[in-house]
């Protein structure tokens, strides 16, 4: 029986979420995955294989690519716009691969598909170095948009990060315990067939590899 719902980009710390949640906390969750015109759809089907892998079947895939225009100043979506490599965005409180109030938008939508199905808990995979450029990941954030929720009538819908002070080297270590694959995860911002190695989410998943002592399953371009 369906008892939450679980936001999955197919990344390394949404893949472990869903892992932990199943595996751990024996929640059955619904699963929502969204295309919103990002580089790296590849991360979609990582989203599939891995709700297949653990024989969720409510798996709902939501098409928001017609608002690709609204995320238009984010290089994760403007072909115009270069990915930036770590050092590029140091010290920059929000880099251009922050995508404009993306997190609100899919969490308000995973809101009224929470209500459909009747469920309280909304979860999604934040974690504590997002924080340093993406306001939308924080627990501020998170505590501010639960106070709102909560207003609802019928169903004060609550939104659940448990890893938002987990680093990418503890999620990994979680994810190792609870054997997940993550050749079958998708980090690279850049879209390419290969993983660059270099942008900023390349470099925090093979640095968290780096710290486990463990090597990346992913082929590099490098």
């Amino acid at each position: 029986m369906i008892n939450a719902i679980i936001i999955l980009s197919g990344g390394m710390d949404s893949v472990t979420l869903l892992h932990y949640l199943i595996k751990r906390q024996k929640i059955s969750p619904a699963i929502i995955t969204f295309m919103y015109g990002q580089k790296h759809h590849k991360e979609i089907a990582c989203a599939k294989e891995h709700a297949r892998i653990l024989d969720c079947q409510d798996h709902l895939i939501v098409d928001l690519t017609f608002l690709k225009p609204l995320f238009a100043r984010s290089s994760l979506v403007s072909n115009q716009i270069q990915i930036p490599n770590m050092d590029d965005i140091k010290g920059n409180p929000q880099p251009s691969t922050y995508v404009p109030n993306r997190n609100m938008i899919f969490l308000s939508l995973a809101a009224a598909y929470a209500e459909t199905l009747g469920v309280p808990d909304i979860y999604y995979g934040a974690q504590k170095h997002d924080a340093y450029g993406y306001w939308d990941t924080t627990t501020q954030f998170v505590t501010q948009l639960n106070a709102l929720f909560g207003q609802n009538r019928e169903i004060p819908i609550q939104i659940k990060a448990p890893f938002v002070d987990y680093s990418k080297t503890a999620i990994l270590q979680l994810g190792q315990s609870l054997d997940v694959d993550y050749a079958k995860t998708w980090s690279c911002y850049k879209g390419d067939s290969l993983a660059c190695g270099y942008c900023p989410t390349c470099y925090e998943r093979l640095k968290a590899f780096a710290d486990c002592d463990l090597r990346d399953p992913l082929p590099y371009n490098k």
